[in-house]
């Protein structure tokens, strides 16, 4: 450490930074006007330092957060030499800002002291509609960027404190829903206006150039105990091969091929043999990827590493120009998140045999998306929420249920939200029986959601995944419970695609039941242990014939059921003979 850096000064410095981004996230929370960002929490802060690296970031959406620094280095090229204080900078566009996809757009704004900028406070936000052929601005059927919604290079938003109000105008024109956009931007630029308050607090309190010295050493000190941790990762080479259903009602698999190589402390992530991009609106721009790559390896490392810039440093991403994860332009990335979370689930699973006591089985795949619309009034009306969520099994517990991807700590939008401000009424919101991938520690059941129509029309968009590929189990542990998308399920029950690129289009009283997939199991199900497959039965997780036939349970029915112990040891013996031990398992390693 170099002499003139204090420890303990650091770790203060530190926290302050990670302070000042929680509260942008607060003020942003708080001030936001669409349920996606205000409920379903689909937003990053970020305070980065003058050359655009994040010092630190709030705790949302960690798919996010590791793209601020593309986008930031591109803003600061374009405008060299023309930033002043009082600007404020716009831009949404995978191609010509460095962004991930339309719906999610950057507001920065630089912080001085006196005429130089020393750091910037920064924020994304996923945004109810940016116009296009689907509201909620999620079309998978599209073919080329431009069908997708309204396309913004960096430009100013604000200019000097001067609003640039041809561009309010302009998007305020292009979008469904303009009060919660405007809205939700102007909350995006209250939490950037937050951020500049504290760190000019931070710069007052310990000096300008104390901070920015102390900025650097935090970049070099991560760097240097994220390299210890890769350390402790047997060096090698670790493959895994994963899917995405595939578009519309004839899907095509989508294969994800990853290559992670660790050697002497650092991480190459290789993508070749993935997919190349597809005519529709999965494929993630490469700093999104890159994102998804450095949100894995913070999943499995064990130190509390500083969420700054200097993380990334020990991780290369390589991606084949053209292929789904490194798209070329016009390709379309509308609902590019879908992809990302597979992207961490294939890590995880390249990951499991270098660090099994680190990994949890595959998880529900990440959030669903679904998105109901229509006008109210003459009015448009977009509902959208980013639905979690369910893990797999890991090598100490079960599953969880009900938390998010790891990829994005979002939250279900409240049934009472949704009721009030939609015309729709949630019928049924829980756990499905059954659903757990069998383990020695199950994975997480499933979710459902129904959703009852209040309006005359609606239309349906639906971003889900895991059907034809549900969530495999890792070490013999078996697979998850596959999702589906259900109209009238009392009814017609009419099967609808896990990507849709057609909506659907809905009638009042038509209901739409969502069922995600269930979590993988971890370890071999005829190891669990007797008296938690009996709580799970009592609880009505497991039924008493799923018991026996993935567990090798027996449980006496009853008022009060209860474990046949004898009856258990023989068939657990029986199955043993009949089956190998990775039977309810599709990937085994």
């Amino acid at each position: 450490m170099s002499n003139d850096i204090d420890p303990f000064q650091l770790e203060v410095i530190r926290h302050s930074f990670d302070a000042v981004a929680e509260d942008m996230s607060l003020t942003l929370m708080r001030t936001a006007h669409s349920g996606i960002v205000r409920d379903s929490l689909d937003f990053s802060t970020s305070i980065c330092d003058a050359k655009g690296q994040p010092l630190a970031q709030g705790i949302c959406t960690p798919m996010q957060l590791g793209s601020f620094y593309d986008a930031m280095v591109k803003l600061i090229d374009q405008y060299r030499g023309r930033i002043n204080a009082g600007d404020v900078f716009i831009g949404n566009d995978p191609y010509e800002a460095a962004g991930q996809h339309l719906p999610d757009i950057y507001i920065a704004m630089p912080i001085f002291d006196g005429d130089r900028v020393v750091a910037w406070s920064t924020t994304i936000a996923h945004h109810s509609d940016v116009g296009g052929i689907v509201a909620g601005s999620n079309a998978l059927g599209a073919e080329e960027i431009y069908q997708e919604g309204l396309r913004l290079p960096i430009v100013k938003f604000v200019d000097a404190g001067k609003r640039n109000e041809a561009l309010w105008d302009v998007i305020a024109i292009n979008v469904r829903t303009p009060d919660k956009v405007l809205g939700d931007l102007q909350a995006q630029m209250a939490a950037c206006m937050s951020g500049e308050r504290e760190m000019k607090e931070l710069f007052k309190r310990y000096g300008t150039d104390t901070i920015l010295r102390y900025g650097e050493h935090l970049h070099d000190y991560t760097e240097r105990l994220t390299r210890a941790e890769l350390r402790e990762i047997p060096e090698g080479v670790y493959r895994f091969t994963d899917h995405i259903d595939g578009l519309g009602q004839n899907p095509e698999p989508i294969v994800l091929e990853a290559a992670v190589t660790i050697r002497d402390g650092s991480a190459i992530v290789d993508w070749t043999g993935t997919s190349p991009q597809v005519k529709g609106g999965i494929n993630p721009s490469f700093p999104f990827t890159k994102a998804c790559a450095y949100t894995a390896f913070r999943s499995v490392l064990k130190a509390d590493l500083p969420t700054c810039h200097g993380f990334t440093r020990a991780i290369e991403v390589r991606a084949p120009l053209g292929s789904l994860v490194n798209p070329t332009f016009p390709a379309p990335c509308g609902a590019r998140g879908i992809t990302g979370y597979r992207m961490i689930d294939c890590l995880i699973g390249a990951l499991a045999p270098a660090a099994p006591h680190r990994v949890t089985a595959d998880t529900s795949g990440g959030s669903t998306l679904p998105t109901i619309a229509g006008y109210q009034n003459g009015k448009a009306f977009v509902f959208c929420e980013t639905f979690m969520g369910t893990w797999g099994g890991t090598s100490g517990h079960d599953g969880q249920n009900g938390v998010p991807h790891m990829g994005a700590n979002q939250s279900n939008v409240p049934v009472e939200m949704i009721e009030s401000d939609y015309p729709i009424r949630i019928e049924r919101y829980g756990l499905v029986p059954d659903t757990a991938g069998p383990g020695r520690y199950r994975g997480g059941l499933s979710l459902t959601r129904e959703y009852r129509i209040l309006n005359d029309e609606a239309i349906l968009n639906i971003r889900s995944d895991k059907r034809r590929y549900p969530p495999h189990g890792l070490f013999g542990g078996g697979t998850g419970g596959p999702s589906f998308n259900l109209i009238n399920p009392e009814a017609e029950n009419k099967l609808l695609p896990v990507l849709m690129t057609e909506v659907e289009r809905l009638k009042r009283g038509d209901v739409y039941r969502h069922i995600m997939a269930g979590g993988g199991g971890y370890g071999d199900p005829l190891e669990r242990d007797p008296a938690d497959v009996l709580e799970d039965a009592i609880e009505e997780k497991v039924s008493i014939a799923h018991a026996a036939e993935a567990y090798g349970v027996v449980i006496a029915p009853g008022t009060k059921p209860r474990l046949d112990l004898e009856q258990t040891a023989r068939l657990r013996a029986r199955l043993r003979a009949e089956r190998p031990p990775a039977l309810y398992s599709r990937t085994t390693l």
